[in-house]
């Protein structure tokens, strides 16, 4: 056999022992360029971030697969819920957390309307504006603000009323709640009640 055709046969027999290894290769490389495609841009904005990981924390709690959760259990182990607080006073508000701090009610959903509602203890929740970045406190004179440092004035007991939407108990100042007045303003919690349509919240999405 000539020289040329050892050459040739060489080759042949290298390409046919490296052929499974090649394509091996090739379909690892497509498939891990499938996965790559399908994670977000690396020039994704902050806000764009935040979402994801938001959506991902709350995806228990959004996605109503109720059948497959203890509710109580997961529930009370800090699944957040997000959700509008809806108020149904006046024109019927949403209760929404401001940059400056201030809390009110909004009629039109807006993105400052967005609350997470998280599980500190048993009956026991804070509230956090997503697009504020505040939580919702109350202090002793009753006055709803907003603050970036989680307190035990950032804390409300939930409770179900009997028609079924929730009043938000200050944790620390037994007896004041959670209002809006019929024209959208925060009222003073130590002046309201639960037999007050104003601190009736209807959280939804």
């Amino acid at each position: 056999m000539s020289h040329g055709a050892r050459r040739t046969g060489t080759q042949w027999t290298r390409w046919t022992r490296w052929t499974p290894t090649a394509i091996t290769a090739l379909l690892l490389l497509t498939f891990l360029a499938g996965i790559a495609s399908s994670y977000p841009i690396p020039n994704a904005t902050l806000l764009e971030r935040r979402w994801e990981s938001l959506f991902s924390r709350s995806y228990l709690g959004l996605a109503g697969d109720q059948s497959q959760l203890n509710w109580e259990s997961d529930y009370l182990q800090g699944i957040r819920r997000v959700r509008r607080l809806y108020c149904n006073v006046g024109i019927g508000f949403h209760l929404q957390v401001l940059p400056d701090g201030a809390i009110s009610g909004v009629h039109a959903e807006n993105q400052y309307g967005l609350i997470e509602i998280s599980t500190v203890e048993r009956g026991v929740i804070s509230l956090f504006g997503v697009r504020s970045e505040l939580f919702v406190a109350m202090n002793s004179r009753g006055r709803l603000y907003g603050t970036r440092y989680f307190r035990d004035e950032c804390k409300f007991k939930e409770t179900l009323l009997p028609n079924n939407y929730n009043a938000y108990e200050s944790f620390v100042y037994k007896g004041s709640y959670i209002a809006l007045s019929k024209h959208g303003r925060a009222k003073r919690g130590n002046k309201a009640t639960t037999a007050m349509t104003v601190t009736h919240f209807l959280p939804r999405l």
